[in-house]
């Protein structure tokens, strides 16, 4: 993401909360671990979705709607819009996820779910790849995959859980390579491809 002079934007956040988020939940589903999903078990991955992938993608929303708004501080980035309406619009995603796990309530309504994010994913590959910034336009190509696989996996054929679980865990990579360009880049001045 190509910020230009002037503030600076907590892109890290959203991207290290979304990539924990990622590690916690693909990380357990593609590990098989536990074999046994206790009430317990699913009360902290509700947590963890919540707070991590939840909250610092909300804020980063936030943050960078009020920026580009009411404070016109990200004008000279007119892209941040499509990351402030994906940081929140995720991070209310993964609230609403966070919480179902928490509570023990029925994944299927998030195969309906993922076609409205399968949207919002390829709207920011297609926002970010005609601006050219293709490190931030993978992160919602793997979101796409993410989306289109959960579909299916919700509504007709859990067995493609691993696979979402498997691209989770790719773009979790990915978001913790980002995390560390941005923050290198903007506290250090280091120039690393992001």
């Amino acid at each position: 993401m190509r910020i230009m002079a002037g503030p600076l934007p907590p892109v890290a956040v959203g991207l290290f909360g979304l990539g924990t988020g990622y590690f916690v939940w693909g990380g357990s589903a593609l590990a098989g671990y536990p074999k046994t999903k206790s009430p317990e078990f699913e009360k902290a991955m509700g947590q963890w979705g919540i707070w991590m992938p939840g909250f610092c993608q909300f804020f980063t929303g936030v943050y960078l709607f009020l920026g580009l708004t009411i404070f016109n501080a990200f004008q000279a980035s007119p892209v941040l819009y499509m990351a402030a309406l994906a940081f929140t619009v995720y991070g209310i995603h993964w609230f609403s996820m966070g919480w179902r796990r928490y509570v023990g309530a029925d994944p299927t309504p998030d195969g309906f779910m993922a076609i409205a994010f399968l949207w919002v994913s390829i709207l920011g590959a297609f926002v970010f790849l005609a601006a050219h910034d293709i490190p931030v336009a993978i992160v919602f190509i793997l979101l796409s995959l993410i989306y289109a696989v959960e579909i299916p996996a919700r509504l007709r054929n859990p067995s493609y859980s691993k696979l979402v679980a498997t691209f989770q865990v790719i773009n979790g990579v990915w978001l913790m390579y980002l995390t560390f360009a941005f923050t290198a880049d903007f506290a250090l001045g280091y120039h690393l491809p992001v």
